[in-house]
């Protein structure tokens, strides 16, 4: 069924009370106008501010009354003909139990007729006394063609204000940007539409990495989610050879809708690997490679003190992850937000969090891949790791030589240096044992000290950076090696 015949259905069974939560009164009152078409009544709206009026069809009357509620309650229990009573931001005002005794006679129908009386509000909660009297009726999103009649609507107007100046639209872009409004109110997707045509007066493929930070704004009221802004791309990492051709395989399934026949789109990945060796670079690469927004969960602000709310907050960013779709949700160290124990020492909160996590990736159908990274793979949930959590568990290993090359090669880029004189291939073999974060501290250390000695950066002060520090293989040199002999039979090498 439709949502004007599920509303018309509730009028026809004269359903006493109803409650409405969304930002989107005109639609409301709209959505009621139509449903005369079929179920007539005589439609009100009140609202503190305009007091009662008569509103059916295209008609608005003058007020009825004074503007409190308390006139509106008494105005409709005298009504000679049953009507429809749309009560506007009414539920502050029943917290006084005069307002709650008036409210229950005319749902009960105590001496009056049978009235409809719909409470509208971004969010209303009722008294105890009167929730079991309510039918709370939601209404649905917003589906393409409205969306895209939206953007039409909103491109007519840029275009009549501006003097009869048309908005250049190309076709593909505008039908990316309604599939990505979609999931969203029209107040909020009005807004975005607004603001992506009123900026320049174009509607193109540039829009879209806008569009998608506005919509994160809009969604992330939580603050459990960070977006990131500048996602990478493989050409700037080192290695991962396996990695990065597993990514690009699968980014068309990924993206067309439907995927290709008897594929699903990839559901994410779990990086486990030594510190400092790209893992988090390597996540914000796969959103560079699937071409679609990151956005990263804290998990350490999603736990609340009060029993619940833990939960309720990670069920919240899910939600506002799956709106963002398609995306990238990047948990990094998830080791630090799930412990593998058994639960009890916080009352089975971290058991709770795990199983609706689990949960939420063994049944979501948005396309969000969750890209996971973690350096203590002994401390994460047996759970987490078996197969069909993830679609693959890479191992980000120490780099090798060629890749240790490719990387002094592209810090030294990065930083326009010249490398014409530098023997990259001596300096890959000096580094062995090196991460790709120590070997750009080695760069660091190198151009500090060419610097205090008015010099250029050259072969020799980068081996003489290297010689002078001790790579996390060496410090820890017994964690680094436990991990890589539990990871490499077990996992895929990234490189």
């Amino acid at each position: 069924m439709s949502e004007l015949q599920d509303l018309v259905a509730l009028l026809r069974a004269q359903t006493p009370l109803l409650v409405i939560e969304t930002p989107d009164e005109a639609r409301v009152v709209e959505l009621f106008r139509q449903s005369l078409m079929h179920a007539w009544r005589a439609l009100y709206r009140w609202s503190v501010t305009e007091g009662l009026r008569r509103i059916d069809m295209d008609r608005e009357d003058e007020a009825e009354g004074a503007p409190d509620l308390s006139a509106a309650l008494n105005a409709i229990r005298d009504a000679p003909q049953r009507g429809t009573y749309l009560l506007l931001d009414a539920h502050p005002y029943l917290g006084y139990a005069s307002y709650q005794r008036a409210l229950r006679d005319l749902i009960q129908r105590r001496a009056g007729l049978p009235h409809v009386l719909v409470l509208i509000g971004t969010k209303v909660e009722l008294p105890e006394a009167l929730e079991p009297f309510a039918v709370r009726f939601s209404l649905r999103l917003p589906d393409a063609n409205a969306l895209l009649k939206l953007v039409q609507d909103e491109a007519r107007a840029y275009t009549a204000e501006h003097g009869g100046r048309r908005v250049e639209a190309d076709a593909e872009a505008v039908r990316q940007i309604v599939r990505n409004l979609q999931g969203m109110s029209l107040t909020d997707a009005r807004r975005i539409a607004r603001h992506l045509i009123y900026r320049d007066g174009v509607l193109g493929a540039d829009d879209l990495p806008e569009l998608a930070r506005l919509k994160f704004e809009l969604l992330n009221k939580s603050g459990h989610l960070h977006y990131e802004y500048d996602t990478a791309r493989f050409a700037d990492v080192g290695g991962a050879t396996r990695l990065k051709r597993w990514v690009e395989q699968r980014r068309a399934p990924f993206l067309q809708e439907p995927p290709p026949p008897g594929l699903e789109p990839p559901k994410g990945m779990l990086l486990l690997g030594v510190q400092g060796c790209g893992k988090s670079l390597l996540a914000k690469a796969v959103a560079g490679g699937f071409g679609v927004p990151l956005v990263r969960l804290d998990f350490g602000t999603l736990y609340d003190k009060y029993h619940g709310e833990t939960e309720k907050n990670l069920r919240a960013a899910l939600a506002s992850t799956e709106q963002l779709a398609p995306c990238v949700l990047w948990i990094d160290e998830i080791e630090k937000g799930l412990a593998a124990g058994s639960g009890e020492g916080d009352g089975g909160l971290s058991r709770r969090v795990l199983g609706y996590l689990l949960t939420w990736m063994a049944e979501r159908k948005s396309r969000v891949f969750l890209v996971a990274t973690a350096n203590q793979v002994h401390e994460l949930p047996a759970e987490l790791l078996r197969k069909g959590r993830f679609d693959e568990i890479f191992f980000v290993d120490l780099p090798g030589p060629a890749a240790r090359a490719e990387i002094f090669a592209l810090h030294l880029d990065r930083r326009k240096l010249p490398r014409d004189h530098i023997d990259l291939s001596a300096l890959a073999a000096a580094s062995d044992g090196f991460s790709g974060a120590e070997i750009e501290q080695a760069i660091v250390s190198a151009l500090y000290a060419a610097h205090a000695g008015d010099g250029g950066i050259d072969t020799h002060g980068l081996m003489q950076a290297l010689r002078e520090t001790r790579p996390l293989s060496v410090l820890m040199a017994e964690q680094v090696q436990a991990l890589r002999a539990w990871a490499l039979p077990r996992t895929v090498p990234a490189d």
